[in-house]
């Protein structure tokens, strides 16, 4: 299996499903594409690699690959198959994570101007991008005495 067409795959489907949420009126439709097509996409793509490289149709760099030690997630990384299925781990996670954000967002009337620069950081460093978010999120919510 060519993976480095798997990785430009999944990073191609997360990259359209990040431009629709940012760029893009939020229809309903529009972000049940972005949930389905996009997070749900990816975790499928996910869950196929992760069961094939755990049932050893796939091999991670030999011995030793384990969650339990950094030697163990480093020997899981050290293959193109490893690589990819830990991308697109982060790619689902950072992406559902920027689509709650934005629905969030929009339902506390938080413009979309603010919004971008925040779904951007969490598109290029998922917890930075949450982190901010929820710092921004809770000073608006101490501001108002409402807590939500």
């Amino acid at each position: 299996m060519d993976w480095g067409l798997v990785f430009s795959a999944v990073n191609l489907i997360a990259l359209v499903a990040w431009v629709f949420l940012i760029a893009f009126p939020r229809w309903p439709s529009l972000l049940s594409a972005v949930l389905y097509m996009g997070v749900g996409l990816l975790c499928l793509i996910y869950s196929a690699g992760l069961i094939a490289v755990l049932s050893g149709v796939l091999p991670t760099g030999g011995g030793g690959a384990n969650f339990t030690s950094i030697d163990g997630v480093r020997a899981i990384f050290s293959t193109d198959v490893g690589v990819t299925i830990g991308w697109t781990h982060y790619l689902a996670f950072d992406l559902f994570v920027g689509l709650w954000i934005a629905r969030d967002a929009d339902a506390k009337f938080f413009s979309r101007w603010l919004q971008a620069p925040i779904l951007l950081a969490t598109l290029m460093a998922g917890p930075l991008g949450l982190f901010i978010w929820l710092l921004i999120r809770e000073r608006r919510a101490r501001a108002s005495g409402r807590f939500q």
